[in-house]
């Protein structure tokens, strides 16, 4: 280290101080924001430890991995139009596949999953993952949004990069947050603004990007009733847009996981 450098962080620290102290000339200082999209938060429950048992086992060469939206390819409840699970046999009953969605989760949420168990006892070849959504729009009541969408694409960024470390050989198609809500809904403004960013973590190589929200989307950018019933989760339709749209980037990618030198 440069000689001189321990005592201008010294002077840097104290100056710092000094301003929190004064508020300077131009008045007090505001804290820094933390950005709680990067923070695991605690999702223990029946639920949690039931993918830990399942990771525990093994076998599984894809995982899915998300929220709500993720979780309900399990569901068969034609009531609600969370009715995934049809689909979800026809497409992808034929791989050993592991779902991981967990309704209401957010980035910060998944982080603590994959910290405490669901990440680890297994390797997967293929990941496909969509986080994010839950982290849009305001804190219920006011108009301050729960987080920005530079802090959610960090989140998601952070999520992928916790992916990498603990699956270093698997492939992950991560998929562009889905459109929800009507145009010009604060949720459609973050998500168009998070997938720009996280679509720069497409890498070829391990990261793979792919955002289908337009085969969602009506002429006039709405969501159909019969596609995406209460604008967020899909309905038997939704689910069979999305499983055309990545069936066939699942199966390549497990052939090129399959293909690659063990580890790479």
């Amino acid at each position: 280290m440069h000689p001189k450098r321990p005592f201008a962080l010294f002077w840097f620290i104290v100056g710092a101080g000094l301003l929190a102290l004064t508020g300077c000339a131009t008045g007090a200082q505001e804290p820094a924001r933390v950005n709680t999209a990067v923070v695991p938060a605690n999702r223990d429950g029946p639920k949690h430890r039931g993918f830990v048992a399942l990771a525990k086992q093994g076998g599984i060469d894809v995982l899915f991995l998300g929220d709500s939206i993720t979780d309900f390819w399990r569901e068969s409840n034609p009531a609600t139009n969370h009715n995934g699970k049809a689909v979800f046999d026809q497409y992808f009953g034929g791989m050993r596949v592991a779902n991981f969605g967990y309704s209401g989760d957010t980035t910060q949420q998944v982080l603590w999953r994959l910290q405490n168990g669901e990440g680890e006892g297994f390797q997967p070849k293929v990941v496909m993952l969509m986080i994010g959504t839950n982290n849009t729009g305001y804190v219920k009541g006011t108009t301050n949004l729960k987080n920005t969408s530079a802090e959610i694409a960090e989140g998601v960024t952070a999520v992928v990069h916790e992916l990498r470390t603990r699956f270093p050989a698997a492939r992950i198609l991560l998929l562009g947050i889905f459109p929800r809500g009507d145009p010009g809904d604060i949720n459609r403004v973050q998500i168009a603004a998070i997938n720009a960013t996280i679509a720069r973590l497409n890498d070829n190589r391990h990261i793979f990007y792919l955002d289908i929200g337009s085969k969602f989307l009506d002429a006039s950018g709405a969501l159909p009733p019969d596609i995406m019933p209460d604008k967020l989760h899909p309905g038997p339709k939704g689910y069979v847009i999305w499983a055309e749209a990545v069936k066939q980037p699942l199966a390549d990618l497990l052939k090129l996981a399959d293909a690659a030198p063990a580890g790479k």
